[in-house]
């Protein structure tokens, strides 16, 4: 067995209501100030509410920022640390999709008074050091893993996305709490989901840091995401397949923070800095297409992951890679999501600029199991395209 180095978040709590834990937690650290970062839709909603109640109970001094946009850009980002230095905070809860998480991550680094990094200081590979604040992730969506990885996006520019990747953006604690997914809309819990199935994947089929432990985890989490998508989609009350939903998706985290993703990313990321196009949606758009591109290079664990699926499946590794695609493709055609570029009025001659920029993509494009080409990248666009 090859070398490998498995790192995590230390506390994870799961489970329906597991956000009143949250007040032990805090009760614990003895904090003096917290800022509570998301964004405006959350806001509105009044999720946050049962966490404003536990800190009122605390009387724990807080302050909010919601001013957390998708796909986070680098002044709003700047904006939210100026924002939490002002403030003067000692932890900071993120509470929110990825994008919340990931600013909270960042905000958490930048804001410790004794930092001496600034943003653009952290981008890259191990770049980010300590120390930190402490750090707190409460995701409500079941899709980006964020609250089990060590990785934050930026928008740096007006269509690239830089990634901050480095062990300290760990978080102290995770909770899942399925009551705060609930509400979601039909096509965000589509496309949150197929995001984590595709982290499974490409964990799965990394290539150059695949190991047994984030093999366990991939697996795991497909199971369970294949299962429950389609019970969440047809009721999005159904609070054990919500939970059972967020779990997959923080052990798809798991995985691919060990084990990276791949090329359905690298492909993904010029169509959200575009086109605006949620990274999840994105990574559907692609999906199909790139299994078929590293079905030669990658069809034994495609198979694998079909018989995981499915104890039952028989046949040559072909013909088990080929309904591993197959199956892939069932769980679009359900997810309500548009899937070709056509129809989501994408001009056909951007497609070779988004090739040009699916191969800036280096740190995704070197785990993925079949090296890729700008002319691969290219057809793979023009594939989805009508």
């Amino acid at each position: 067995m090859s070398h490998f180095q498995f790192q995590t978040v230390a506390n994870i709590i799961s489970g329906l209501g597991s956000i009143c834990e949250l007040k032990a937690l805090l009760h614990a650290g003895g904090y003096k100030k917290l800022l509570l970062v998301t964004d405006g839709g959350i806001i509105q909603q009044q999720l946050h509410a049962p966490i404003i109640e536990i800190l009122d109970t605390l009387q724990l001094h807080y302050v909010v920022y919601s001013k957390v946009q998708a796909d986070p850009p680098e002044h709003m980002v700047l904006d939210a640390v100026a924002f939490a230095q002002q403030q003067q905070i000692d932890i900071v809860l993120g509470f929110g999709g990825g994008s919340s998480l990931d600013v909270a991550k960042i905000i958490a680094i930048l804001a410790h008074p004794q930092q001496q990094q600034g943003l653009q200081d952290l981008y890259g590979v191990n770049q980010a050091k300590s120390p930190r604040l402490p750090l707190y992730l409460v995701p409500t969506t079941a899709g980006t893993g964020s609250e089990v990885t060590p990785i934050s996006i930026v928008t740096t520019g007006a269509t690239s996305k830089t990634g901050i990747v480095a062990p300290i953006l760990f978080a102290d604690v995770a909770i899942l709490d399925a009551t705060f997914t609930q509400n979601l809309p039909a096509h965000i819990t589509a496309a949150t989901g197929i995001d984590a199935m595709v982290h499974a994947i490409e964990a799965y089929t990394s290539k150059i840091k695949k190991n047994p432990y984030a093999d366990m985890l991939a697996k795991q989490a497909l199971k369970l995401l294949d299962h429950n998508l389609s019970l969440v989609l047809a009721d999005g009350h159904n609070l054990p397949a919500r939970q059972n939903m967020l779990v997959g998706s923080m052990l798809a985290g798991q995985a691919f923070a060990n084990a990276p993703v791949a090329a359905v990313h690298a492909l993904a990321y010029p169509l959200g800095g575009h086109f605006h196009i949620s990274h999840g949606h994105s990574n559907a758009l692609v999906l199909t297409e790139v299994l078929k591109f590293n079905a030669p290079h990658a069809k034994a664990l495609y198979a694998e992951l079909m018989c995981c699926l499915d104890a039952k499946s028989t046949g040559s590794t072909e013909a088990l890679c080929d309904l591993f695609i197959d199956h892939m493709q069932n769980h679009l055609d359900h997810s309500g999501l548009i899937l070709k570029l056509k129809d989501l009025k994408i001009a056909e001659n951007m497609l070779e600029k988004l090739a040009q920029d699916a191969m800036l993509q280096t740190r995704l494009l070197q785990n993925n199991p079949r090296d890729m080409t700008q002319q691969n990248a290219l057809d793979i666009y023009q594939a989805i395209y009508a």
